[in-house]
This record gives structure tokens, sequence and C-alpha cells, in this order.
């Protein structure tokens, strides 16, 4: 979900929710501690230098059980890191404490956002020897044609 597409459904709520892919949600109570830039420079497998640029939201649980982060507060904050950061509308990432920091991706599911779960992948497969998948088929859905073998047909 890019960073104006979060401004734009922000305006829309009157709570503030995010929920975990398991289906649990993030305690009410929690804060986004950091509206951030983050720039990965790097090079993939194959030798490509890559560039990518996030916006990183981090969410944290406090023992501050009377204070809710309204959407709009979250607006100005994102505003203000727009204005000083720079933030372009890129894709936002969000930060959560599980077992470690996680990385969750961020969707929109009818009031409330949802964190995504994120994967890895070879970036390279093309030029790094990773093999396709092979298409599966099932030998029930191959149909017969008049060139292809039939029992009792000699040709086999």
């Amino acid at each position: 979900m890019k960073l104006s597409e979060v401004k734009n459904k922000l305006q829309t709520l009157e709570e503030l929710n995010f929920q975990l892919a398991n289906g649990t949600f993030v305690p009410k109570h929690f804060h986004v501690t950091e509206v951030g830039a983050v720039t990965k420079d790097f090079i993939d497998c194959g030798g490509t230098v890559r560039h990518e640029k996030v916006v990183s939201f981090q969410l944290w649980e406090a023992n501050d059980y009377d204070h809710r982060l309204a959407p709009q507060k979250l607006v100005s904050i994102i505003n203000l890191a727009e204005k000083v950061l720079g933030l372009g509308d890129w894709e936002v990432e969000v930060e959560y404490q599980a077992e470690t920091i996680g990385k969750f991706g961020l969707e929109f599911n009818d009031n409330h956002f949802v964190l995504s779960t994120k994967t890895t992948a070879c970036l390279a497969s093309d030029s790094c020897g990773v093999p396709k998948d092979k298409t599966k088929v099932r030998l029930s859905d191959l149909q017969a044609t008049e060139s292809s073998c039939k029992p009792g047909g000699g040709c086999c």
C-alpha cells in the first residue's frame, strides 16, 4: 500500500486499528513510534545493483492504556515526516514486535489496516540458475488425439 493510500484511508476513519495476518488485532493502546524513510541499496545474486525506498511505520505496545492514537494525529505525523524527511509516495512497511522485530506489508480491509506477511525471493532467478517451476498436469485432463497412441492401436 502506498503512502498516499494510507493517508486517504486515515481520512475516513474514526478509530485507528491494525490487524495481524493471523486475525488478531494489535492492542488498542499501541503507539506509532516512528514514521521514517528506509533506503536499501544492494546487489542481487545475479550482480544487478538495486535501490529500494519504503516508508516505515514502527508500532509499539506501551503500558499507557489511557491514550489512543487518533487517525488524524497519525496524518499529522506523516505530513511532518513528508516535509522533513522528503518521503515519497512509496510502499509502506510496518515494523512490529513479535519474537523479534517483524516486517510486514500493509493492506486495508473494511475499516482497519492489516499487517500482511512479506516473503523473500530470488530477484535474479533467470541469471543465477534457479529452475523454473514445472507446469503440473493431471493425466486425466489430457485429451487423446488422432496421432496419439491408443490401447490396442499397435503403436507401443
